[in-house]
């Protein structure tokens, strides 16, 4: 008799946000009755996310299969890793792993929302494993644009999944050790059965330059501007580029103040934990800088990627209650403008400029992801059976893909996949199996998930023609008019040079009126519609807009 062969134990990877775009980050695995999740992050609003604050991850799928879920993971401390953590944890209170630096900057967020204490957090080491339902998971130390960066090893009965985190090969890091290759290697040679490796500069050539150049630049920079106060932006979780900022600062006798809540509230997290060093009597408050010369000082500001509210913005608008640009100034830009902040950054420079200040932006930031030889190296130690890109928009992860290729992966191994997509590996198959709803969940001062896509349209209309307001009263009794119409309008046409225009739509909407009483019309809500539909024809061919119009019956006994 023949024996069936039975097929190989399956896990699913399900990316519910981070694919196809820069952040947003967060990736469940499933197998069986357990599902662990690789970080929480936010994206910020586009141009056309009008009054937006935050873009969080919709969590429906983890909600419907919340009695899985065993914990979050979390790979590093920024913003498109942790974002979105307060908000998703009052929906879904598990567990939280993550290294030190990490669950500190975390521990400030949770704090800030006033739950602090909804769940339960676990701060792990670099080689120890956590045991999580059919998961046990491995962090491994990396190197990144920030402290304490972890990639995980994932272990399922199916197999071994490598997830490197945001990462670079930074041989000399300016705190702690360098990544650790070994055990990327000693996990390889065991077998894996894929690899989601970081995918953000898989278009660039070479190796990402050691975060230590930055701060040789720096000295340099120092070094010649020696009669002008110094003002530099950079991320605030950057804590290394913060670290060699005050070391050039002491170094050349200046006195550092700090401007920005979340850069104020991360170099005090950092300097408690340990992985921010500051020489005494270094670090004074922005007030007191004033006490010294100016160009004994140097200010660390956010406000790199233009943010309108950041500090160095309200400086070059002259709004900062305690800093005014002076000519003569030097503003160094520590950072590279994320993709979509160009306009936002040219203008705060065009701004400082106009204020007098110098300004300085080459060769004072390098990356905190891999370049290809990089993303090569890692491929190379870890032989994976699928390679599977992360972390990017399309163009990036299809870079990866084709040097996955490259590299000797069968390309039926190497799969690019979308936010949703379910996607099912075992030793002897592997695809695409289904689909789970993602999308964005808009955070709008307090409100989460209250503004949808109809009232950005609206807002998106009202941007750009404006709002017509008709307001009549009707006589209950008989349905005539009483008064009006009556007409507002705002951002649509400027009223004082717009008579004409306003008294024929006002005669427009009367005869709309009184034609729906001569029919016997008593609805109101198709009285609204009929005026809508005569006055937005009218304006069509009067100024080819369309205003969003808004016609309000009173009714008067």
């Amino acid at each position: 008799m023949k024996e069936v062969q039975q097929s190989k134990p399956s896990v699913k990877i399900i990316p519910l946000g981070g694919l196809e775009q820069i952040g947003m980050n967060i990736t469940a695995f499933e197998y069986e009755d357990s599902i662990i999740v690789v970080d929480c992050g936010l994206a910020f609003p586009e141009d056309d996310m009008l009054g937006i604050d935050l873009v969080i991850p919709d969590i429906t799928y983890l909600k419907e299969h919340a009695d899985k879920v065993k914990g979050f993971l979390i790979t590093h401390g920024h913003e498109d890793h942790i974002g979105a953590l307060p908000y998703i944890l009052k929906e879904l209170p598990v567990p939280l792993y993550a290294t030190k630096l990490t669950m500190g900057i975390i521990d400030n967020k949770l704090t800030e929302h006033g739950i602090e204490n909804l769940v339960r957090k676990k701060v792990v080491d670099f080689g120890q494993h956590i045991n999580l339902g059919q998961f046990r998971v491995e962090f491994i130390r990396t190197n990144h644009s920030i402290a304490d960066a972890a990639a995980f090893a994932i272990y399922s009965p199916a197999g071994v999944i490598v997830h490197t985190g945001d990462f670079k090969v930074d041989y000399t890091p300016v705190y702690g050790d360098s990544i650790d290759l070994q055990r990327f290697a000693e996990i390889g040679k065991k077998g894996v059965l894929a690899l989601m490796c970081d995918s953000t500069n898989a278009e660039r050539p070479g190796f990402t330059p050691s975060e230590r150049t930055v701060g040789e630049t720096f000295d340099k920079i120092f070094s010649e501007h020696t009669n002008t106060r110094l003002i530099i932006a950079t991320f605030a979780s950057n804590v290394d580029r913060v670290q060699q900022i005050i070391n050039s600062a002491y170094k050349y006798g200046r006195k550092v103040g700090v401007e920005g809540r979340s850069m104020v509230g991360i170099i005090e997290t950092a300097q408690n934990l340990g992985y921010l060093k500051i020489p005494d009597n270094t670090l004074v408050e922005t007030e007191q800088l004033r006490n010294y010369p100016a160009e004994k000082t140097v200010i660390i500001t956010t406000g790199s990627q233009g943010e309108s509210m950041a500090a160095l913005s309200r400086m070059a608008g002259g709004t900062h209650r305690k800093i005014s640009i002076r000519p003569g100034d030097t503003v160094i830009f520590s950072s590279h403008p994320i993709p979509g902040n160009e306009k936002a950054v040219s203008k705060v420079m065009n701004e400082l400029y106009a204020m007098g200040a110098d300004i300085i932006f080459q060769d004072t930031h390098v990356s905190g992801h891999a370049c290809q030889e990089e993303i090569k190296l890692i491929y190379s130690l870890v032989q994976p059976k699928y390679a599977v890109p992360v972390h990017g928009e399309v163009r990036h992860l299809m870079a990866q893909a084709r040097l996955a290729e490259s590299l000797g992966i069968n390309r039926k191994n190497i799969f690019v996949i979308q936010s949703g997509d379910v996607l099912e590996l075992s030793e002897d198959k592997a695809g695409v199996t289904g689909k789970v709803p993602v999308g964005n969940i808009f955070v709008d001062g307090l409100g989460v998930g209250d503004v949808g896509n109809i009232v950005l349209r609206d807002r998106q209309h009202l941007a750009e023609d404006g709002i017509f307001i008709v307001v009549v009263a009707m006589d209950s009794a008989n349905g005539y008019i009483v008064s009006g119409p009556d007409v507002v309008s705002r951002g649509f046409v400027y009223v004082r040079e717009s008579d004409e225009l306003l008294d024929e739509a006002r005669e427009i909407s009367a005869q709309v009126m009184n034609r729906c009483v001569e029919r016997g019309i008593e609805d109101w809500n198709r009285m609204k519609n009929a005026m809508k539909d005569e006055l937005s024809d009218f304006f069509w061919k009067k100024t080819k807009r369309r205003p969003m119009i808004l016609p309000i019956i009173m009714e008067v006994s």
